[in-house]
């Protein structure tokens, strides 16, 4: 914008007159009202979001340090035990695959054959089919554990 578009001399006339600036053009009302930056309601819900996120801070702030720390302490330790859980359950798995395979080795069973009655048992059990308890080794609680995660478990075992 140069400087003869924001300036204006307006000449004195007999009548001492004062004329109105010309409009801007129809891009430029575009461009200023861009520039006016959010609308009220914006501005009070951005508002609104800021004053909930100092009232959560200050919730923090407003304890005790030590029990601040506390909480991470036991956030750390329930993070450590789920990580030990996970290691644990990991090991048992290769483990049970190991003897699986060797099993079906000695029977002359291939891999692909193992895996195959793996999903179909895996399947068995997600679709409720098999309930039985295997001699004590599997509680109702832990088909029960199952059951509430099963949609997120049928995407494991997908077969193709």
């Amino acid at each position: 914008m140069s400087l003869k578009d924001q300036i204006q001399i307006v000449p004195a006339n007999e009548q001492a007159a004062f004329a109105a600036p010309p409009e801007p053009p129809e891009p430029a009302k575009k461009a200023k009202a861009a520039d006016a930056g959010p609308t009220l309601e914006e501005a009070l819900a951005h508002n609104e979001r800021l004053a909930e996120k100092i009232e959560a801070l200050d919730a923090v702030l407003a304890k005790p340090l030590s029990e601040i720390l506390a909480d991470r302490e036991k956030a750390d330790e329930a993070a450590l035990a789920w990580d030990r859980f996970g290691a644990m359950w990991m090991l048992s798995q290769r483990a049970m695959r190991r003897v699986a395979l060797d099993l079906a080795a000695q029977l002359g069973v291939s891999e692909e054959e193992v895996v195959a009655r793996a999903m179909v048992n895996a399947n068995a059990v997600l679709n409720g089919a098999d309930e039985v308890d295997l001699g004590g080794t599997v509680a109702p609680a832990q088909l029960q554990h199952i059951a509430r995660h099963r949609n997120f478990l049928r995407k494991q075992f997908r077969t193709g």
